[in-house]
């Protein structure tokens, strides 16, 4: 029977694994300037006109060429970097254009947390021309410095337009209510909404799902459902967003049984269910481990076709491997390499559902498909194997694994130390693979665990690393902190009880008495 272990080990100080290659790409945002004052430097002269006598056409200023009718403009050059480099289109943070003149520089002095300044920006802009005083330019400033939790400038602004007797919209007062309840700031988010009434504006559902997504944000979940209410009472009835947002809080708070309720009313309605409503109800019944119910979710999922966190990913391969359901296992895994690829993870999880079956002739398929993917070898896939043929005690197949991850220069982690031991204790002899890895110097690098967490979910941590945590527990918190423990330090802690346990069939220990 397979055992279910924690994530973490609780022997020593070990890194948990850092599975790099699953992380989405990072962009390099783009790179602005802060403008040196508040005025607009003033355009620049025209060049002088030249002599008749000199040249039309000039060598370091050649005219275009003509275009033939009918041919297409050439595309525009590709934008340059401070520096002067070409940054390629994948390196702007977002295909929407930045914003540009004023709107832009009070953005940036927005995000560089200078608010002040951002609202002299904009009061310079506006009071060098009247016209430029309008309802249009007082909310794109507003919803600016809402969005980026600058609230009370937002009200000073909004304060500064009633002045000038223009009438704000809902969408203003819904930017401001938004933000303050963003910022927690209930109160004032309520008082600004019973505003709206009193100036005559309709209240629309708009308002009151900015305010319930800020409630389920802050985790207040009774407050969401007297927000809705409240909404109800004010003649504004809940729509398709409405719903889909209850959904996903209470999904995320684990409140199941409010999300099932608020699931029927919005089939009974006939209303959609958006795709990341559907995969935060996926998360919430695989975090409980609702088994039936995670596979509906997931089912559903996969037509509409969503994108899956890695980590959730994971969690769905921990609730299938702790219920045996392998098969399920391994469908996941031609799943999400069905639409991402065959990445690591994937390979892990196809590797793991032959692995846990025994299945020696699947074991067989997936290394060869991952030969002519040209899959990179690593750590997790060698630790697999190796608990795959120790478990099948095919001494001769884990040999050639330990001798394949040397040629691929892999160092062993913690769990290629423990199934090596483990082993032992049934019969391998392990000194030829011991002696590499002292005459390689390995075994003097500090203790980490760089296996994929999903290999200790599916083997448990086995008799050495239990046996390590148990004695590492006993050691006095002083011992503890003294020393970084290397992979000698541990093996020796391990076997300094063999003057009365005995010593491990399959290994000379005494040969390696002083490992450090």
């Amino acid at each position: 029977m397979w055992v279910a272990v924690p994530r973490t080990l609780a022997l020593f100080p070990i890194t948990p694994p850092n599975p790099s290659s699953f992380s989405s790409p990072s962009f390099s945002p783009l790179v602005f300037s802060a403008p040196s004052s508040f005025a607009p430097p003033p355009p620049p002269p025209p060049p002088p006109l030249r002599a008749s006598s000199s040249p039309r056409i000039s060598p370091t200023h050649p005219s275009p060429p003509r275009r033939a009718p009918g041919n297409p403009a050439p595309a525009p050059a590709p934008a340059k970097t401070p520096g002067g480099s070409t940054r390629p289109s994948w390196s702007r943070p977002s295909t929407r254009a930045a914003p540009s003149g004023p709107v832009g520089a009070v953005a940036f002095l927005a995000e560089s947390g200078r608010s002040g300044e951002a609202l002299q920006v904009f009061d310079y802009w506006k009071n060098n021309e009247i016209a430029r005083i309008n309802e249009a330019n007082y909310s794109r400033i507003i919803r600016l410095l809402c969005e980026r939790s600058f609230t009370s400038e937002a009200v000073s602004a909004f304060q500064d337009m009633k002045s000038h007797d223009l009438i704000p919209s809902l969408a203003i007062y819904n930017a401001i209510i938004h933000g303050f309840a963003r910022e927690k700031k209930f109160d004032e988010a309520i008082a600004t909404l019973e505003k709206i009434s009193e100036v005559g504006l309709p209240r629309k559902s708009e308002t009151y799902n900015g305010l319930i997504q800020a409630y389920g944000s802050h985790k207040m979940y009774d407050d969401m459902s007297k927000c809705v209410k409240r909404m109800e009472s004010d003649g504004c009835f809940p729509d398709e967003v409405t719903y889909n947002i209850l959904i996903t809080e209470f999904a995320r708070g684990g409140l199941i049984e409010r999300v099932e309720r608020i699931f029927r009313t919005l089939l009974s309605k006939r209303m959609n269910l958006q795709p990341s409503t559907l995969v935060a109800m996926l998360e919430a019944y695989t975090d409980l481990e609702i088994l039936e119910k995670m596979e509906k979710a997931y089912n559903r999922v996969l037509k509409t076709k969503a994108f899956l966190k890695e980590s959730l990913i994971r969690k769905l391969a921990k609730v299938y491997i702790k219920n045996h359901r392998f098969s399920c296992l391994e469908d996941l895994g031609n799943d999400i390499g069905g639409t991402v690829g065959r990445n690591d993870l994937v390979w892990c999880i196809l590797l793991l559902s032959s692995a846990c079956c025994l299945s020696r002739k699947g074991i067989e398929s997936v290394v060869r498909e991952m030969e002519l993917a040209k899959a990179q070898f690593s750590i997790t896939f060698a630790n697999i194997l190796a608990h795959f043929y120790l478990k099948m005690k095919d001494f001769r197949a884990l040999d050639v694994t330990f001798m394949r991850a040397r040629k691929e220069n892999i160092k062993p982690d913690i769990v290629t130390i423990g199934i090596l031991f483990d082993a032992c204790k049934i019969g391998y002899d392990g000194t030829r693979v011991l002696e590499e890895w002292v005459r390689n110097g390995y075994l003097q690098d500090i203790a980490q665990m760089r296996t994929d967490e999903l290999v200790l979910t599916a083997f448990g941590k086995g008799f050495f690393l239990m046996k390590c945590e148990k004695l590492y527990s006993l050691l006095e918190s002083d011992k503890k902190r003294s020393r970084s423990w290397r992979y000698c330090d541990l093996i020796s802690l391990a076997f300094s009880e063999r003057k009365t346990g005995g010593q491990q069939p399959g290994l000379n220990t005494n040969k390696y008495e002083d490992l450090g």
